[in-house]
């Protein structure tokens, strides 16, 4: 909590509990038969005095929380609603099923969106997949229920679900707690300090919650069902996945993928095949993906129905090096490393290459691909101030994880999670390896053959499972991950001890392991060649949480000519606009609409995409029009030799040859030129005819 508003929760406490005891004097006073009038008079004056001051100090805790919720809430409302009243009126997107009164998490993109989202999918191929020189694949979205049992999606991808104990109706455990918290701190001014921390402190570790702890909180708040204050079941596990059945026996389970990465973790052997056997490699893929949310919220945020794209850099252990980390090396962004996290301190700007020797990120290959990250947001229109990595505290990693870093964009839902970038280490091949009993390996061949010393770790499944039963499985992964050197420790201690606790992240317990259920050594053998799984670097893209950011932060209004109504802009940059210009009529007139069919014609030989407007509407109104749809370049034919070029943003104007049109609309649209480039080139043009009506 702010210190101010603790120190004023406190005043407020202080200031009650004295109007509280001088009400009790008072009454006192009055039931004794032999108090002076006057000596009641002067009680009721100073409880009087009291209740002043305690709604004088009520009324200064009021305005420092509505400072730092009320006004921005309100703000943010409001600009939300602006912004998500254009997209669907513009046909951005639009909820699915409209007319059957829709369905909540889907949504349809309209025609601008679907521009919008192409284009920013072209260029996330250019960016990545050409400039890396990825393999791309593309893999089925039903998968079967014994690749995501591998992967760990059947046991583990769950919510807790809690269910209004009369309708049936479910909602999010942690959305109820969460929201209850918000609201309580929010708006209870007769919240003491300590409980305000409290329900601070619930924010804070709301993620680490078991299904029990959250449950003896929703009861102890009393949190009841929010549309019809019923009774809440206990949390319970909810897998997010989509089930089918592949084939009309039902016979064969499977779900829709929840995410890309599977298809490309299961067809390793044949792409490291096809790659030459050479490490280190990407493979990348663009798809859909589908989580059965619990409750759907914050628009396009939050959906059943997405599209991922991910990519999956394959890299020796033992060398996460980047030949080309030198060219990102030097850009400094915000950063947000756990020590700050957990200091409670904020962002801060940070060269990246620093950030990579100080071992805050853990390798250069993740280092790389959060530059360039980075740049691929910021070229696609993301404001870099809003922009922030924020590196997974220790309770959001799986165990296996060497370092993750979440590209975090701020809109008006706040801070949201747009891009993961993960070492995920070797968790994933050695998973299916494991499953299929296909070996998903790599091989380094050595010139000369090499002695080596290698850990060896074999574990007793048989003594695991008596053990730990149902657990046994995920002490072995853990134990298989170790380290050296935490597999060596483990050794010197059972040699001595006997037995010593593990903590085993997957199921939250530290258990004990005794001398029979592991053997660890060091053996010497001579190898021609080093067999060894392939370590993974996976940057994975939620399109449309950074495409409805990218709204957000192209968004704005200016006044119109008249200044009697504000205008909507969306400032997307050329690479992304949906349509990169409008051909205009200055007035309805055949050798005008000559001109402009001629115009559009050589823009569609260019590539270049474009709308012709002849409706005769002012040219102001058509302006406004295509400005808010984000098209940057408006044409206007007022001649039958030239014409004018005019900018969205500036809405400055020059004059251009017929001839010259396409070519120097591809310059600007495709970032060869930019517009202060051209501006350089060509007449500046005041033409107040066409501004007169905007």
């Amino acid at each position: 909590m702010a210190a101010s508003e603790e120190h004023l929760r406190r005043a407020l406490a202080e200031k009650q509990a004295s109007v509280d005891a001088q009400a009790e004097t008072v009454r006192d006073l009055k039931s004794r038969p032999d108090a002076r009038q006057a000596e009641i008079d002067a009680a009721v004056e100073a409880l009087k005095a009291l209740k002043v001051e305690a709604g004088a100090a009520a009324r200064r805790l009021q305005a420092a929380i509505s400072s730092n919720t009320d006004g921005a809430s309100a703000s943010r409302e409001a600009f939300r609603q602006a912004v998500v009243n254009t997209l669907e009126r513009r046909l951005f997107y639009i909820p699915s099923f409209k007319i059957y009164r829709g369905v909540a998490g889907l949504y349809d993109y309209g025609p601008p969106g679907c521009a919008v989202k192409s284009n920013v999918l072209a260029f996330w191929r250019q960016h990545f997949v050409l400039e890396e020189n990825m393999l791309e694949v593309d893999c089925p979205c039903v998968t079967p229920e014994i690749v995501l049992k591998a992967s760990g999606h059947v046991e583990k991808f769950t919510d807790l679900m809690v269910k209004d104990e009369k309708t049936g109706m479910c909602y999010r455990a942690d959305h109820l707690l969460k929201d209850f918290c918000k609201e309580k701190l929010e708006k209870d001014l007769t919240l003491s300090s300590e409980k305000a921390a409290e329900l601070r402190h619930v924010l804070a570790v709301l993620d680490d919650l078991s299904a029990e702890e959250l449950g003896a909180k929703l009861k102890e708040y009393g949190i009841t069902a929010p549309d019809t204050k019923n009774l809440l079941s206990d949390p319970y596990p909810f897998n997010l996945m989509f089930q089918t059945s592949i084939g009309p026996s039902g016979l064969s389970p499977g779900y829709m993928r929840p995410e890309t990465a599977q298809g490309i973790f299961v067809n390793f052997k044949d792409l490291y095949y096809y790659n030459g056997n050479k490490l280190p490699f990407a493979a990348a893929q663009i798809g859909q993906a589908f989580r059965n949310e619990i409750s759907p919220r914050q628009g396009l945020l939050r959906v059943r129905e997405f599209t991922l794209a991910e990519i999956e850099h394959f890299v020796d252990p033992n060398d996460k090096s980047h030949p080309k980390f030198g060219d990102v090396a030097e850009l400094e962004f915000f950063m947000f490393p756990r020590e700050e996290q957990l200091a409670g301190k904020s962002a801060q700007p940070m060269v990246l290459g620093e950030a990579v020797s100080k071992g805050i990120v853990n390798n250069e290959t993740l280092g790389y691909f959060i530059g360039r990250v980075y740049l691929f947001l910021t070229l696609l229109g993301i404001d870099k101030e809003r922009l922030r990595f924020r590196q997974h505290l220790p309770n959001e990693m799986a165990h296996y994880a060497a370092d993750c870093w979440d590209a975090e964009i701020e809109c008006s839902y706040g801070w949201i999670e747009c891009v993961g970038i993960a070492d995920r280490s070797a968790y994933d091949l050695r998973a299916h390896s494991e499953k299929s009993g296909v070996p998903l390996v790599a091989h380094e061949k050595f010139p000369e053959p090499r002695e080596v010393e290698k850990l060896v770790i074999v574990p007793s499944k048989k003594e695991l499972g008596l053990a730990f039963k149902g657990n046994q499985k995920m002490v072995v992964e853990a134990l298989e991950a170790m380290s050296e050197k935490e597999a060596l420790e483990m050794k010197a201690t059972l040699e001595s001890k006997g037995e010593m606790d593990f903590h085993i992240c997957t199921i939250g317990k530290t258990v004990s392991i005794t001398k029979k259920m592991v053997s660890i050594s060091m053996e010497k053998k001579k190898e021609h060649q080093r067999v060894f799984t392939p370590s993974v670097i996976e940057p994975s893209f939620g399109i449309g949480r950074i495409i409805y950011c990218l709204f957000e932060h192209s968004f704005y209004t200016r006044p119109s000519k008249a200044e009697d109504e504000q205008l909507n802009v969306f400032s997307f940059p050329p690479l992304v606009a949906p349509i990169k210009c409008t051909v205009f009529p200055l007035i309805k007139s055949q050798k005008f609409d000559d001109v402009a069919k001629i115009i559009a014609k050589s823009l569609t030989a260019a590539g270049i995409s474009h709308i012709i407007d002849i409706t005769g509407t002012s040219i102001g109104k058509r302006y406004a029009r295509t400005d808010e749809i984000g098209v940057p370049l408006a044409i206007t034919v007022d001649s039958t030799t030239s014409v004018t070029i005019r900018e969205r943003d500036s809405k400055q104007q020059i004059r251009i040859s017929i001839d010259e049109v396409a070519s120097v609309v591809k310059e600007v649209t495709d970032g060869e030129s930019t517009w202060g480039d051209v501006m350089w080139r060509y007449p500046t043009h005041s033409a107040l005819h066409t501004e007169e009506d905007e």
